[in-house]
């Protein structure tokens, strides 16, 4: 359960940064790589809760 524990502060983590780059973004003139950050942020957070989908199908819960 400890890495489980650790995906999800990850997961809180690059959530907040996504929060704070697109925040960050001006109204206009939005430099390419702003954008780029953005998307790099968005893939990895997919990939942190894909890592945490797999591990909770895997581990059989104890009732």
């Amino acid at each position: 359960m400890e890495k489980e524990e650790e995906l999800k502060k990850e997961i809180r983590e690059l959530e907040e940064k996504l929060k704070d780059r697109e925040a960050s973004l001006p109204a206009h003139s939005v430099r390419p790589q702003q954008m780029l950050a953005i998307e790099e942020l968005e893939i990895a957070l997919e990939g942190k809760k894909k890592e945490l989908e797999r591990m909770i199908k895997t581990v059989p819960s104890v009732d």
